[in-house]
């Protein structure tokens, strides 16, 4: 089979490592990979005198952006729903969603709840459109945690038996837990997560509730190592955070209420952060309302929102390593880009960048792979119509930032 070549004239790239710019560089790519990065007097091999080109000239190219906290199952407020719909159904739904993630300039998503081996393949084989996916399968949750989307007087939950897509899992005790971990590891899971506190979603839980006995936590940790993958958790409160990182646990989700000392816990473990700012704005307000958030979720909301951007230079100041994730649900989605102007009311650009890039590939483990413009590198690229160093909030809008989008060394957008 001929390789398909593609060629990007003009570009003046930008390395999310140091912030560099170097401009007027070829990016030549093969298939979907980037097989060299030339200089104005460079000369291009003669292959590539028939590749596809994209003119980028007074614009600047990165890297494809990565969101770690996606449920690409999650088009509906009601995190139960997809439980309770056909599979064809839900990944219908699914496709429409990935489909514009990857058009406001996400190449690369980590779902950490619903996400299964069917849509990976169904997007590696190009018959969906979507960024890549890191998934983990549903995301394990004790009886009434927040991964039980059931109401007070429902009585069935999902266990690991169930053939159905879900968000959650309900699993109780250390037996199940393993059961369950190893469930999902069968199925390809790049990670796991646990529900290890309470939520705004989750309809009968509080949000400063510990979930999950420390052997439950220790179970799924050693199932994880064993298998080479990782236990990322979903915590708002210090004692969460804390206790998941003493436990193993590699990432936390949110992490709203971080405080200074148990910020160093992330540095001692050498753990990730992954903040979810945007969301948690908009689920406090009363424009929620019109997505169909319950008012009990919106009330929770309301009552951590205001520790998100204190969280933010905690973690900075600690030298914490903060990735980029969103965690939209339902129509809610459309907002996934506001993300970038919510974190740069606090965090450097260049801190940004990094964090939907070079970091986030560390969390995936994936250095080397994804998070630069460089040979050998998988050819993930946007061409962009504003500078991020200079105005990140402008990615807010990326119907208005976003040029190009570049996914596995094919155009897709632009």
């Amino acid at each position: 089979m001929t390789p398909r070549r593609l060629e990007v004239l003009r570009a003046a790239v930008l390395d999310p490592v140091d912030g560099s710019r170097t401009p007027e560089r070829r990016i030549l790519v093969e298939d979907d990979r980037i097989v060299a990065v030339l200089g104005p007097g460079d000369p291009a091999p003669e292959a590539f005198e028939a590749a596809t080109r994209v003119d980028a000239a007074g614009r600047v190219v990165v890297p494809g952006f990565i969101d770690a906290h996606v449920h690409l199952l999650g088009y509906e407020s009601d995190l139960g729903v997809p439980g309770r719909e056909s599979p064809l159904y839900v990944a219908a739904r699914a496709g429409d969603l990935m489909g514009a993630m990857l058009r406001r300039g996400f190449t690369t998503v980590r779902d950490v709840g619903g996400a299964d081996h069917g849509l990976v393949r169904a997007v590696e084989e190009g018959y969906l459109a979507g960024p890549r996916i890191f998934h983990g399968g549903p995301a394990l949750s004790q009886t009434g945690g927040h991964g039980d989307f059931r109401g007070a007087g429902e009585v069935c939950a999902h266990s690991a038996s169930t053939a159905l897509p879900t968000i959650g899992l309900v699993a109780d005790g250390v037996p199940a837990v393993r059961a369950a971990v190893r469930n999902e590891i069968r199925r390809g899971a790049r990670h796991i997560k646990l529900m290890l506190g309470g939520g705004i979603a989750s309809p009968t839980d509080r949000i400063d509730s510990a979930q999950f006995a420390e052997e439950e936590i220790r179970a799924a940790v050693e199932e994880a190592r064993n298998a080479g993958i990782y236990v990322t958790g979903h915590a708002y409160t210090p004692a969460a955070i804390a206790r998941a990182l003493r436990l193993g646990v590699r990432c936390i989700e949110h992490g709203t209420l971080l405080d200074d000392e148990t910020a160093g816990l992330f540095v001692e473990n050498d753990a990730f952060l992954v903040p979810t700012l945007a969301i948690g704005t908009l689920l406090a307000s009363e424009e929620s309302a019109e997505f169909g958030v319950p008012e009990e979720s919106r009330r929770k909301a309301e009552g951590i929102r205001a520790a998100g951007t204190e969280m933010l230079r905690i973690a900075r100041d600690r030298g914490v390593q903060v990735v980029f994730g969103t965690d939209f649900i339902g129509p809610m989605h459309r907002f996934q880009s506001r993300e970038f102007a919510v974190r740069a009311e606090v965090l450097p650009a260049l801190d940004i960048l990094r964090s939907a890039t070079v970091t986030a590939a560390r969390l995936l483990g994936e250095e080397g792979e994804l998070g630069r413009i460089a040979e050998g590198y998988l050819a993930d690229l946007l061409v962009l119509d504003v500078d991020p160093l200079e105005d990140i909030a402008a990615l807010a809008e990326p119907e208005r930032s976003v040029a190009t989008v570049i996914s596995r060394g094919r155009v897709v957008e632009g």
